[in-house]
């Protein structure tokens, strides 16, 4: 049996063996501000979207958005898998500057409150990084290629591919009134074979998917 083939066979096996270890569904967590509101979500199928709250408000009286800078959780009930501070720190960059940009398309980007403002705050609660090496494997090898195309059409994870959890809380800037809180995980279409070519690439395309969602909850 030659190198590749042994590789091949042991791919497979690690697919079939660590399909599910991704990581956990969200949590109402303990330290966000929103906890006490957040309640499970019925809409949500996918396990995306777990815990919500959305008050009674009309979006278009809001021009302006305020994006605090995003906070990264430290609560013991916190998500991350092997993450060092400095990929948290990179996620977190990446998060404010994707979701600045995705808004700024709806909103005028303020800077101080004011009538007809919105506060932005995101806390990023949980990340997975793409598994090295098998985590593109599995998505070229015959039985993760089967595996990934059945979780694609589920709307579900990819087999040893990374994802990224966060808080998402938006006030009234004048009366600093809670309008809308979610908790959610985000990760690549399961067939996104570029999103596990590095380690934070997947949780990249998960933050890149949930500011698209945000913008078209707000419209």
């Amino acid at each position: 049996m030659n190198k590749t083939h042994y590789a091949s066979i042991l791919a497979s096996f690690a697919v079939v063996v660590l399909a599910g270890c991704t990581t956990a569904d969200p949590t109402v967590y303990a330290g966000l501000s929103s906890a006490a509101e957040l309640r499970p979500n019925p809409q949500d199928k996918t396990g995306r979207v777990p815990y919500t709250y959305r008050g009674d408000v009309n979006w278009q009286r809001y021009g302006k958005m305020m994006v605090d800078p995003v906070t990264i959780y430290s609560g013991r009930d916190n998500q991350f898998v092997k993450l060092e501070e400095a990929d948290k720190f990179e996620l977190a960059s990446y998060m404010h500057n994707e979701f600045t940009e995705k808004l700024r398309s709806r909103f005028a980007i303020a800077n101080t409150p004011g009538p007809g403002t919105l506060r932005l705050r995101l806390t990023l609660t949980g990340a997975r990084k793409t598994t090295a090496v098998l985590g593109p494997l599995s998505h070229i090898d015959i039985a993760g290629g089967v595996y990934n195309t059945v979780q694609a059409t589920r709307g579900g994870e990819g087999s040893m591919t990374g994802s990224v959890s966060y808080a998402v809380e938006v006030y009234d800037t004048q009366t600093n009134q809670l309008l809308y809180a979610y908790i959610t995980k985000q990760y690549p279409n399961a067939l996104n074979v570029g999103a596990t070519l590095s380690a934070l690439e997947a949780s990249k395309a998960g933050i890149r998917k949930g500011a698209d969602a945000l913008l078209g909850e707000l419209k």
